[in-house]
C-alpha cells in the first residue's frame, strides 16, 4: 500500500552484493526534531516541578542560604541547631570539600524547611474564606482578621512570579458538608417548588435519610475526602459526562463565538492561519507552565489542573463508559474541508510555522479539488451517535487497518479546524443570522465537527470563527480563558488586504489526506446520520443581543450584576411557563484543588416572593424594590457557599454514588437526583486575561457561547455580561416541545429587565440622593 510504503523512514536488507540501507532524509529530519522537542519539554516539566514544589520560595535563594553557612562556619559561628557539625560528623573526613558539602548539606535542610513553611502557611491562608461573605456595598468596612489575612496572603503569594501549576500544592482540599447542614439547605431551597403537603413530605423523607442511611453514606466519604485531592472530581467526571450514551452534540459540547463586533478580516485563510497560530502559542505556554494562573482580586489563586487536557486530548467512546486519552505531543492539526480530513503539519526545524506559512497551507486545502471516498462525508456523525453503538462501530471498523491511522491521527492531532463554505453573518437588523451563527457552532449539519475532539475550531467563508469543545475535559472558563487569549492578540494579525503578516521563510509541508475504506460500515455511518440530522432539528436556539442596559445601571442599583440577571430569568419563566421550577447556575469551585463546578439554586423563597409581588398590581414600588433586594441578598449569599464548599447538589451526588456501591436504595436520593432542571443557565465570564484591552478595543469581546437545553421541556440558558450597556443571551429549547419557545422566552426576558429598570427608576425618583454640600473644604 502507498500510504505504508511513505511511512517507512528507514530500511535495512541484506542482498548478494553485500547491506542495503534505504532511509528517507527529510522523514528522519521529523523524527529527529520530534525527539529534540520531546526531550526539551521532558527537562522544562522537571525544572517546572521544581519551581512548582518550593513555590513560593525562590529556587535561586538555596545558593544564598549556603553562601550564608558557609560564611559563619569559616567565620566560627554555629549554624542553627548546630547542623553542620552534626552532618560533618557522619561524613568520610574533616577536609574543606566535605565542610564545603556539609555546609551545603545544612544549608538544604533549612533551606527546605523555609520552602515548606511558606507553602503550608500559604495553604492554611487559602482555607480561610471569611473574604468571600465580605460586604461590597459602598461604606462598608472590611473586617480586621481578612485586612490581616489580605495582608499575608498578598505578601505570600506575589514573593515569587509564579508558574501555571504553581500553586497547586498550596490549595486546599474541598471541605465536605455535614449531612445536617445540606439537608437544611436543600429544604430551604425546595420550599418554594413544593405545597405544603409535599414539602413535608420531603422534610420527613430528609430526616429518614439523615438519621439512618445518611450517616453511613456520609462516614465512607468523609474516608474519600481524606484519601483523594478532592471528593467529586473524579467522580463527577466518570458518572456525569464519560458514564453518559446520550450523543455528545447538542447534548454535551459547548460553543463559543466570535467577537461579532469586529471583522478583522473577510479572507477565511487568513483568519484561520492567525488563528491556529494564536493557539499553539497557548499552547505553548501551557506545556511551558508560563501561561499566569488566574488570581482573584489579583492575589487568590484558581486552581490550573484542568489546563492540562486543553490540547492533543479527545474523548474515546466506550460500550459502558468512555475514557479520556490527553496525548502528550502532537506536530500538526486535523483539518475538515468538504467532507474530506486533512493532517497539517504545524513544526518545522523545531519552530511553529508562522501565520504566513500556515495560510499557504490552508490555501492549499481550499484550492484542492479533491472529494470525500463514500462515507467519509458523514464520517463525523459517529461522534454525533449514541456513545456505545459508536463504541461498537470503532471496535468493530476502526481497530486496525488504515481507518485505525486515520482515526488515532484525528485524536491525537492538537484540536481540529472546520473549514465551512457557509459564512458566519450578523447583522443587528437581522438577528436571525445570529441565531443561525450559533446553530452552526452548537451542531453544525450534525457531520462537520468531531465532537469527541477537545475542541474544533469553526471557520465561515466569510472569516468569521468560533468554536466547539467536548465538556469533560474542562469546564467553559477555560476554553474562555484561551478564546479571550486568542481575541486580545488577532487585532494586528492582519495587513491592509486582509492576509497574514510576513512572507513565508520556505513552502511549508502540504497537508496530507487521511485515507479511508469505509464501505464495510456505511449502514452504521448512515445511521449515526439520520440520528444526527435528527437530533440537529429538534434544537432552537435564539441569541438575544440586550442593549438597552447593563451591569453600568444594575450596580448604580447596588446589585450584584449576576444576581439581577438571575431574579429577571426567574420573572421572565414564570411568565413563561406559569410557574416556578428548579433552576440550575453554574458557579465554581476552583478555589480548592481539582475543583470543577456546584450548582446554585436561584429559585429560592425570596425570589419567588419578589416574582409574586411583580405580578401583584396592588403591591407597592417601594416594597418590590425591597423584595428584589432580599432575592439578590439571598441568591449572593448562595453563590458564595458554593464557591466556598458549602453547596447542596455535589454532595447529594456523591452521596447517591455511595449508595449505588453500597446497593443501598434511599428514597429521598431516588428522589432529589431525579428531579428535572427545566431552566439551566449559566454566566460565560470575561476578563480572564490582561490582553483584553477593552478601553483601547471596547468591540474585542466574543458574543459568549451557549449550550443545549437539559431538559427536554426546559431552557438552557447561557449569558455573558459584556460591557456597561450589552449583555448576550443564549437561549436553547426543543422544538419538539410545545410548552417551550425561544423567541417568547427572550421577550419574557427583554421585558422582565424592561419592568426591572423601571421599577428601580421610580424607585430612585420617589427616593432621590441628598446633595452633596460642602463645609469647610469637605463634602457632606
Amino acid at each position: 500500500m502507498a500510504e505504508a510504503h511513505s511511512a517507512v523512514a528507514f530500511s535495512f536488507a541484506i542482498t548478494h552484493e553485500g547491506f542495503d540501507i534505504n532511509y528517507d532524509h527529510e522523514m528522519l529530519n521529523l523524527v529527529w526534531n520530534s525527539g529534540v522537542r520531546s526531550w526539551k519539554k521532558r527537562m522544562a516539566r522537571a525544572r517546572n516541578g521544581i519551581r512548582n514544589g518550593v513555590y513560593p520560595a525562590h529556587i535561586q535563594s538555596l545558593w544564598l542560604i549556603t553562601a550564608i553557612a558557609l560564611g559563619l562556619h569559616y567565620a566560627g559561628y554555629q549554624a542553627p541547631f548546630n547542623l553542620t557539625n552534626r552532618i560533618l560528623v557522619h561524613l568520610p573526613s574533616n577536609t574543606m570539600n566535605w565542610q564545603i558539602t556539609a555546609c551545603f548539606l545544612a544549608a538544604l535542610v533549612i533551606w527546605l524547611s523555609i520552602c515548606f513553611t511558606m507553602r503550608y502557611t500559604l495553604k492554611l491562608l487559602l482555607i480561610y474564606k471569611g473574604w468571600m461573605y465580605e460586604s461590597r456595598a459602598p461604606g462598608s468596612r472590611v473586617s480586621l482578621p481578612t485586612m490581616l489575612w489580605v495582608a499575608v496572603v498578598r505578601v505570600l503569594s506575589s514573593w515569587n512570579k509564579p508558574g501555571l501549576y504553581s500553586f497547586q500544592g498550596s490549595l486546599p482540599r474541598l471541605p465536605l458538608p455535614s449531612v445536617k447542614d445540606t439537608m437544611t439547605r436543600y429544604l430551604r431551597s425546595v420550599r418554594p417548588l413544593l405545597d405544603d403537603d409535599n414539602y413535608k413530605r420531603m422534610e420527613g423523607l430528609a430526616k429518614d435519610f439523615e438519621q439512618t442511611v445518611g450517616k453511613k453514606l456520609q462516614w465512607y466519604l468523609v474516608l474519600k475526602s481524606w484519601w483523594s485531592t478532592n471528593y467529586v472530581s473524579d467522580w463527577w467526571e466518570e458518572y456525569v459526562y464519560l458514564r453518559g450514551r446520550s450523543p455528545l452534540c447538542v447534548n454535551s459540547n459547548f460553543y463559543g463565538t466570535d467577537a461579532i463586533f469586529m471583522n478583522l478580516t473577510n479572507v477565511q485563510a487568513a483568519r484561520a492561519a492567525n488563528v491556529i497560530s494564536l493557539l499553539l502559542n497557548f499552547r505553548r505556554l501551557i506545556e511551558h507552565q508560563e501561561l499566569q494562573p488566574i488570581m482573584v482580586q489579583g492575589m487568590i489563586p484558581l486552581c490550573s489542573w484542568q489546563y492540562e487536557r486543553t490540547f492533543n486530548t479527545a474523548r474515546i467512546p466506550g460500550l459502558e463508559t468512555d475514557r479520556i486519552v490527553h496525548y502528550r505531543d502532537s506536530n500538526y492539526i486535523v483539518v475538515l474541508h468538504k467532507g474530506c480530513y486533512y493532517k497539517m503539519i504545524i513544526y518545522h526545524k523545531g519552530r511553529i510555522l508562522r501565520p504566513c506559512e500556515l495560510q499557504v497551507q490552508i490555501e492549499d486545502i481550499l484550492k484542492a479539488k479533491a472529494t470525500p471516498v463514500e462515507g467519509e462525508e458523514h464520517l463525523a456523525a459517529l461522534t454525533a451517535w449514541n456513545r456505545s453503538k459508536w463504541a461498537e462501530t470503532r471496535n468493530t471498523f476502526f481497530s486496525r487497518g488504515v481507518n485505525h491511522v486515520s482515526l488515532r491521527t484525528i485524536e491525537s492531532a492538537a484540536f481540529v479546524l472546520s473549514l465551512d463554505e457557509e459564512p458566519f453573518e450578523f447583522d443587528l437588523k437581522r438577528p436571525e443570522l445570529l441565531d443561525s451563527f450559533g446553530k452552526k457552532l452548537l451542531h453544525g449539519n450534525g457531520y462537520n465537527r468531531w465532537f469527541d475532539k477537545c475542541f474544533t475550531v469553526c471557520v465561515g467563508s466569510n472569516g468569521r470563527v468560533g468554536f466547539n469543545a467536548e465538556h469533560t475535559w474542562a469546564d467553559a472558563p477555560v476554553m474562555g480563558h484561551l478564546w479571550e487569549s486568542v481575541f486580545g492578540d488577532d487585532i494586528d494579525g492582519y495587513d491592509e488586504t486582509g492576509n497574514t503578516k510576513g512572507t513565508p521563510e520556505f513552502q511549508p509541508p502540504t497537508p496530507t489526506r487521511l485515507n479511508w475504506d469505509l464501505k464495510p460500515c456505511l449502514a452504521q455511518i448512515e445511521e449515526a446520520t439520520v440520528c444526527a440530522t435528527k437530533l440537529c432539528s429538534e434544537v432552537d436556539l435564539r441569541i438575544l443581543v440586550h442593549q438597552e442596559y447593563g451591569k453600568g445601571f444594575m450596580k448604580k442599583c447596588r446589585l450584584s450584576p449576576d444576581a439581577y440577571i438571575q431574579m429577571a430569568l426567574q420573572l421572565a419563566y414564570y411568565r413563561d411557563a406559569g410557574r416556578f421550577s428548579l433552576t440550575y447556575e453554574a458557579s465554581m469551585t476552583r478555589l480548592f484543588r481539582e475543583g470543577r463546578t456546584e450548582t446554585v439554586r436561584p429559585c429560592t423563597i425570596e425570589s419567588s416572593a419578589w416574582v409574586k409581588a411583580m405580578q401583584d398590581p396592588s403591591t407597592s414600588n417601594d416594597h418590590r424594590v425591597k423584595l428584589l433586594q432580599d432575592a439578590c441578598d439571598r441568591h449572593q449569599l448562595g453563590y458564595q457557599d458554593a464557591m466556598c464548599g458549602r453547596g447542596i447538589d455535589r454532595h447529594l451526588f456523591c452521596l447517591y454514588v455511595v449508595s449505588k456501591y453500597l446497593e443501598v436504595d434511599s428514597p429521598f436520593l431516588n428522589e432529589v437526583l431525579s428531579e428535572p432542571w427545566r431552566l439551566s443557565t449559566s454566566q460565560t465570564p470575561h476578563g480572564q486575561t490582561p490582553k483584553m484591552d477593552l478601553k483601547k478595543h471596547p468591540n474585542c469581546i466574543s458574543a459568549g457561547g451557549g449550550f443545549g437545553p437539559v431538559a427536554d421541556d426546559g431552557y438552557g440558558v447561557s449569558y455573558i455580561i459584556a460591557g456597561e450597556n450589552l449583555i448576550f443571551f443564549h437561549i436553547s429549547a426543543k422544538t419538539t416541545c410545545a410548552q417551550t419557545d425561544v423567541n417568547r422566552f427572550s421577550d419574557n426576558i427583554c421585558q422582565a429587565l424592561a419592568d426591572i429598570r423601571s421599577m428601580f427608576e421610580q424607585h430612585m425618583k420617589d427616593h432621590p440622593k441628598p446633595a452633596k454640600t460642602i463645609t469647610n473644604g469637605k463634602s457632606t
